[in-house]
């Protein structure tokens, strides 16, 4: 039954499903991002009948003998006009040991910006390299945001090895040259495969043309990866999203704190500080889909109960009150700039982090990654779209932000135009790629917006 997957086979995979992974993957322009995903969803039986028909009629109206697999996952208009990926695509399918949450993210550099929306909620990545071309500017570019993402797990697709023979030596060389290109962005780990994905070798099937790899495929090493992290072992962070007061005969005087648990547990009788005010108060009661339970954990989504009456809002956040989270109003962090507007000293911006949106300023561009040899280029004035660098924040109200490094949920932001709303900048607290003693200079503050 190539190509087809039937209710039954469906519910089967689901049920004996044991956990989730989410990956991305990326890549230069035409290195065969998207017919790898249309190798691995159609090999591993995750493709509907009525989609593989789609896609070979659409093939034969472009004048190909056999269905094109790229067009499975390219489903703007564009796309499928100009052969290249444009939006990120979401996947979703299963198999009998893991279910799979796929983003396929675009190659071409002025869509980078969208492999940052890809990856940031990512366990792991794929980056394809061209075994003809080798590891490219492109590559080191999703490599550096793999890491500066802080992706756990890399693999190394080198794909189009048909194209080569299926050389070990192409294989190896590119391998070394990526591999030790992301070990020094701090990468922990890359696993580097050799693949065809047109003829399907080493996606879901081991390839018969390379018998000096022993490793395993594609689809093998997704469904026994080893994805570690468990949100409950960070420190506990609850931004508040709503306060609930019904106010009712039933509930006069409910006063109820809602929102999703970022990291971590809060249990009934845990003292928690409220920032960035520094109230601290006991959770008297927790309330979870419409009943009250001992344990909240991340990332459910609670309504929490304090013994004192305080004055909370959204965008507040409760923590444990022995943490060590100190909120403060100076945001020093590395930054992928995704707007084709750039980002200047002196910038008027919002900074969004969870459910809490404050006034900032833009008070310095320290440096700029350059990827070819990752050093700083210093006080650039300015980071165009795409441009990964360190920027100086000073925000209106105090901010209790996480270290990145410590959690990819409380230590990430947005920076936004106030004037259309529009994300100009995708942000990571703390130290990166950047010097920690490349040295800051000070921005005169705008009018209005001196904090």
């Amino acid at each position: 039954m190539t190509g087809t997957l039937d209710s039954e086979a469906l519910g089967t995979a689901a049920t004996a499903t044991t956990s989730l992974l989410r990956f991305a993957t990326a890549g230069s322009v035409d290195d065969g991002k998207s017919t790898l995903v249309g190798r691995l969803l159609h090999d591993s039986k995750s493709v509907l009948t009525d989609q593989l028909e789609a896609v070979s009629r659409a093939s034969q109206e472009r004048g190909q003998q056999a269905p094109d697999l790229a067009l499975l996952t390219d489903g703007l208009r564009a796309e499928r006009e100009q052969g290249i990926t444009i939006d990120v695509a979401y996947r979703y399918f299963a198999t009998p040991k893991r279910r799979f949450i796929l983003a396929d993210t675009p190659g071409h550099v002025q869509y980078t910006r969208n492999m940052v929306t890809g990856a940031s909620t990512a366990e792991l990545a794929v980056v394809l390299v061209d075994a003809r071309n080798g590891v490219v500017e492109q590559t080191r570019r999703h490599a550096a945001v793999a890491a500066l993402l802080r992706v756990p797990h890399v693999v190394l697709a080198v794909n189009k090895m048909d194209l080569v023979d299926y050389r070990e030596s192409v294989f190896a060389a590119i391998a070394d040259a990526f591999s030790t290109y992301a070990t020094s962005l701090g990468v922990p780990e890359v696993t580097a495969i050799p693949i065809s994905a047109l003829e399907g070798d080493n996606v879901v099937d081991a390839s018969a043309h390379m018998d000096w790899y022993s490793g395993p495929t594609v689809l093998e090493h997704l469904e026994t990866v080893q994805v570690t992290h468990d949100p409950t072992d960070d420190a506990a962070r609850f931004p508040v999203q709503y306060v609930i007061r019904p106010r009712t005969a039933e509930h006069p005087d409910y006063r109820g704190y809602a929102g999703q648990l970022a990291s971590g547990v809060l249990r009934v009788g845990d003292r928690v500080t409220v920032h960035p005010s520094g109230q601290t108060s006991t959770i008297t009661a927790i309330d979870a889909l419409g009943r009250a339970v001992e344990t909240a954990w991340a990332p459910q989504s609670v309504t929490l109960r304090l013994a004192d009456d305080l004055d909370i809002s959204r965008g507040d956040v409760l923590a444990p009150s022995e943490a060590d989270l100190v909120p403060s109003q100076d945001v020093t962090a590395t930054v992928c700039h995704l707007h084709d507007t750039p980002l200047t000293p002196g910038s008027r911006v919002l900074l969004k982090v969870a459910t809490r949106t404050v006034k900032a300023l833009v008070k310095d561009i320290p440096s700029r990654l350059t990827l070819a040899d990752l050093s700083q280029h210093p006080a650039p004035r300015q980071l165009v779209a795409n441009d990964i660098g360190r920027v100086v924040l000073r925000t209106a109200e105090p901010l209790p932000l996480d270290p990145y490094a410590r959690s990819r949920r409380t230590g990430s932001f947005l920076l936004v135009d106030p004037s259309d709303g529009s994300t100009l900048t995708a942000g990571m607290a703390g130290e990166a790629f950047a010097d920690a003693d490349t040295p800051v200079a000070t921005a005169a503050d705008d009018e209005g917006w001196d904090f």
